[in-house]
């Protein structure tokens, strides 16, 4: 028995992009480890109502420091 590594993707729906190529009449077991993917973050921005009228009067991570 030998291990061997491969790295497979999947679409929308959960299904194999592309079938791995495989030696003919062998049994496998597969163990599938799912790599974390980048979540990416949505763009962060101010209400409406505050857009433009909030002026920063001072160091503001000294102040979320020491808020600790």
């Amino acid at each position: 028995m030998y291990a061997e590594k491969m790295i497979v993707t999947t679409d929308n729906f959960g299904n194999l992009q592309t079938m791995p190529k495989l030696p003919a009449n062998q049994k496998f077991e597969a163990i599938f480890l799912v790599l974390e993917s980048k979540k990416v973050m949505p763009k962060r921005c101010p209400h409406p109502d505050i857009a433009g009228r909030v002026k920063i009067m001072g160091d503001i991570i000294n102040t979320a420091t020491q808020a600790e």
